[in-house]
């Protein structure tokens, strides 16, 4: 993956986020999709190795469009202005589908590579049998949130947008309260690409890709996902 190219694309993007623009360059695109998904089937194999659930994920359906959906937002740019993949056991990466966890990751116009793994903003259905799995499993969470590689690569579990009182269900007295009431389950971690090469990329996903992994197991404990 040629990292500098990618970026450098993004950047005269964010600058000429229009039609003709894309048009002219898109050749210049089509090269650098067809490396973003070689290396996204390549993760998927390395991951594959410590999750074996993703093996059958594809690569193609792991990639967002870069065509952003217009329909209900006042920025009317077409473009996104980041490459961006969602490795999935069921093929289902959008939050919405309820497609139980993922890695994530995507490379911006900036040069910032965010690398993250967990459920975002789940449906409702899915984010309740996480919280219940939270207090039926408290012993199993709280060995999670010790985890020393999880900690070293992300810090922890992200404290992000939650409720201001417990779900219903819940009470104050709850298990691990503060995590109950996230609407998130997710680890995340940014970082400039500065002159990193594409096997240098490839290697820091995989590190912390493995670094989440409990958390995707953890995760994929609570409940049937999807219906499965």
């Amino acid at each position: 993956m040629h990292v500098r190219d990618l970026t450098q694309f993004l950047a005269e993007l964010s600058e000429n986020n229009n039609r003709a623009w894309f048009v002219m360059n898109k050749p210049r695109y089509d090269i650098l999709r067809v490396e973003f998904l070689e290396l996204v089937t390549r993760l998927i194999v390395e991951i594959g190795k410590f999750d074996p659930a993703v093996i059958g994920c594809n690569p193609k359906k792991a990639l967002f469009r870069i065509n952003r959906d217009m329909r209900f937002s006042h920025d009317k740019s077409p473009y996104k202005t980041n490459f961006s993949a969602a490795i999935t056991a069921s093929d289902r990466k959008r939050p919405s589908q309820g497609g139980g966890p993922m890695y994530y990751f995507h490379i911006t116009a900036t040069g910032t590579l965010l690398i993250a793994a967990g459920e975002y903003i789940p449906p409702a259905d899915r984010l309740r049998a996480i919280r219940e799995h939270v207090v039926s499993d408290s012993v199993g969470f709280s060995k999670l949130l010790k985890n020393k590689k999880l900690l070293a690569s992300y810090g922890g579990l992200q404290l992000g947008e939650q409720l201001a009182r417990p779900p219903k269900g819940f009470d104050a007295t709850s298990p691990h309260l503060d995590y109950i009431k996230l609407k998130s389950f997710l680890v995340r971690k940014e970082q400039a690409l500065k002159k990193m090469l594409g096997d240098e990329l490839e290697q820091e996903l995989i590190a912390h890709f493995k670094n989440a992994y409990p958390l995707v197991e953890w995760l994929r404990q609570a409940g049937e996902i999807g219906g499965e």
